[in-house]
């Protein structure tokens, strides 16, 4: 499986993204990061918004009507929060095992 992080320069919730990927990546192929410079690349590429987690190129957590974005991603948990990243229990239930 493909793990790719798409994010805009100086995102700060790409690396921690990142670092819960690693978590629970023991074993898998490696993480990939893609730095994401205009509108047209986040297009082409399937970004809604950085930091945005890509498996085998299909967003596991696209919503509806959310469309290519350069800016901040914000991902409600399991408890109704927002944050920049999804929770490890959430990229737990995205990743196979």
């Amino acid at each position: 499986m493909r793990v790719q992080v798409l994010h805009v320069p100086g995102c700060p919730n790409a690396a921690v993204l990142t670092d819960r990927l690693r978590q629970l990546a023991a074993g898998r192929a490696g993480i990939e990061r893609h730095l994401v410079h205009d509108l047209a690349e986040a297009a082409r590429l399937g970004m809604n918004g950085s930091p945005t987690l890509l498996l085998d190129g299909v967003d596991p957590f696209a919503r509806p009507g959310l469309g290519p974005s350069l800016s901040c991603r914000l991902y409600p948990d399991e408890n109704g929060s927002l944050s920049g990243a999804p929770s490890v229990a959430q990229l737990r239930q995205v990743l196979p095992r």
